[in-house]
């Protein structure tokens, strides 16, 4: 069965598609395209919201969630092959994939059919960078025609790890083709940049307020170096840092908001730049009531001949 991804920012309702049109299907299962939603015990912070998989009390079955402990270092690497592993096992019980996330670079690798090479840790270099701070990092950095990935600039440890990818890619080559490329139908769920922006506020002041978003970095940082929980950003680097006292409540808060909507718009320049290199997104407002959403889905799959 031809893959089906729905993509989008964060906070545009993208993950409660997928599982409406799961159940609306009947035979689905969704794959999940988020670099942190792998991680068990980080599930505020990810916004797993794994409430949305249960759809009139049936349970809609996803994978790549919860799938490695907080504190690894999950890579796009592993993401590749944990999807095809996943999306073979989901074709082979006749079933139909959904393919949903935001972190664009998951979502383009599998689709166009690349690997990337598992690139080993390099003590020499490591060594030679260890007492640079991150501004002279990101000098380095920008040495490069490309770098990995514009949250390698959170943490000295981050950027280190980014400038010995882009030393590993310049010696022996970024990427080799080893997948073959899988038809996907896309559907982008867009919302308007200011409605983007206040349910991100709202989002974020409900998971402080509510769901106790701080008490959840607390008790990881009881089993993980503070050091290793700012290497995931946005959310756990800001709160992090106001568990630790290097910033007040108010100014996590200011900061944070901030950063994940700088986050928000760098997704949707990766998705349109998506389509600038050929791919073909049906966008679909995301105000619309779910049920609406789901039809235009199941329409314009249906004139592609998908199902």
């Amino acid at each position: 069965m031809p893959l089906i991804t729905i993509l989008g920012p964060t906070a545009s309702g993208k993950t409660k598609l997928a599982a409406h049109l799961a159940s609306r299907l009947g035979d689905a299962e969704i794959i999940s395209a988020d670099s942190r939603q792998v991680y068990r015990g980080m599930d505020i912070g990810t916004g797993k919201d794994l409430a949305d998989y249960n759809i009139g009390g049936k349970d809609i079955p996803f994978h790549l969630i919860d799938i490695c402990e907080a504190g690894e270092k999950y890579n796009l690497f592993r993401f590749q092959q944990d999807f095809h592993a996943v999306y073979d096992d989901i074709l082979s019980r006749h079933r139909q994939p959904i393919l949903c996330g935001g972190t664009g670079l998951y979502i383009e690798s599998v689709l166009k059919g690349y690997k990337m090479e598992a690139v080993p840790e390099n003590p020499v270099l490591r060594e030679q960078l260890k007492d640079c701070s991150l501004h002279e990092l990101k000098k380095i950095l920008e040495g490069y025609k490309t770098l990995h990935n514009v949250t390698d600039l959170d943490t000295t440890k981050r950027a280190i790890r980014a400038i010995e990818i882009q030393t590993y890619y310049r010696e022996h080559g970024t990427l080799e083709r080893d997948f073959p490329a899988i038809d996907s139908f896309i559907v982008g769920v867009s919302i308007d940049r200011e409605l983007r922006r206040q349910r991100i506020s709202e989002r974020l002041r409900h998971r402080l307020e509510q769901e106790d978003m701080v008490g959840e970095v607390q008790r990881l940082l009881e089993r993980i170096p503070a050091e290793d929980l700012l290497y995931y950003g946005l959310e756990y680097k800001y709160l992090t840092l106001y568990c630790l006292g290097q910033l007040s409540y108010d100014e996590m808060v200011r900061q944070l908001e901030i950063a994940i909507h700088q986050f928000a718009k760098r997704q949707m320049t990766w998705f349109r730049g998506m389509e600038r290199r050929g791919f073909t997104i049906h966008w679909i407002d995301g105000t619309l009531p779910l049920e609406d959403q789901v039809q235009f889905v199941v329409e314009k799959a249906a004139k592609k001949a998908l199902f």
